[in-house]
């Protein structure tokens, strides 16, 4: 499978401090990728530099098409109505597609004549998002497209972004804080931690590879690679890699996607990195 975003040993700094560095990874074409980690990992700074937005000190970045981008903060002008920033999308993009960005927002009921600055916070995401998919892009990027709006509002935008992916070949890059508005949308998984690659991979695959194990303190693990674990009084519960430890002390079953994202953060000096071999790059 084609990769649809490949970096390659990047690195990039501001002035002494690295926010990435070595950073290496695929993205298969078609899937949509989480981008998660704690404040300060770098996961702006790698979207900044896929899009060309930023020039690494090392390393590369390549493309399989034209991207599209919605910052964090959805620039848009508040005094322009929804229609004027419609012109002013077509008058930036060679690629752009009138009936994309006409036929969604009228999908979505967000009327042409309606100021930028009288939406809601969701509406905005919405228009946003709508600008960038009316450029008609290979890839997706967006920046915490979640931030700021409410459980229904997240919600509504996930789901028309995933209607979107549903129905035309595009591949999608989006970070989130909120790994729970993930679960149900995206099918790959990288993980950010002190501006170094942590995780990548199918999320499938990865769930099935992990085991959450909890028995007594003193109970054998060998045979495992352990990520991290957490020890309350005479227990011990931990986030592991491979097929189960013979000990029969141990209870065993698989991770849900935020305990695996949570094991591997409190656990910087892991990786899981299954995800570079077999996307074609």
């Amino acid at each position: 499978m084609s990769a649809a975003l490949e970096v390659t040993g990047l690195g990039v700094r501001y002035g002494r401090t690295w926010a990435l560095r070595d950073c290496s990874l695929a993205v298969p074409g078609g899937r949509v990728a989480a981008l998660v980690g704690p404040n300060g990992a770098g996961k702006t700074t790698l979207m900044h530099a896929a899009v060309g937005l930023l020039r690494p000190a090392r390393g590369s970045v390549r493309l399989a098409g034209a991207a599209a981008f919605v910052a964090q903060d959805k620039p848009l002008y508040e005094g322009f109505t929804v229609a004027e920033m419609l012109g002013f999308g077509r008058r930036m993009n060679a690629r752009w597609d009138e009936a994309i960005a006409t036929d969604r927002l009228e999908g979505l009921g967000i009327a042409l004549g309606r100021k930028v600055g009288g939406l809601s916070g969701g509406q905005r995401a919405q228009v946003a998002v709508t600008l960038a998919l009316a450029c008609r892009p290979d890839l997706l990027v967006l920046d915490e497209p979640l931030a700021n709006l409410d459980p229904l509002a997240r919600h509504d935008v996930m789901r028309s972004i995933m209607a979107e992916v549903a129905g035309r070949e595009l591949s999608v890059l989006l970070s989130s804080h909120v790994v729970s508005d993930l679960e149900e949308t995206c099918d790959w998984l990288v993980v950010l931690n002190g501006g170094r690659l942590q995780v990548s991979g199918d999320i499938e695959e990865l769930l099935e590879g992990h085991l959450v194990l909890t028995g007594p303190d003193g109970a054998s693990a060998a045979g495992t690679h352990v990520v991290g674990a957490n020890r309350t009084g005479r227990q011990v519960s931990m986030l592991v890699r491979g097929a189960p430890p013979a000990d029969p002390r141990w209870r065993a079953r698989r991770p849900g996607l935020e305990e695996l994202v949570m094991g591997y953060l409190r656990s910087p000096e892991s990786a899981a990195l299954p995800g570079l071999t077999g996307v074609g790059a």
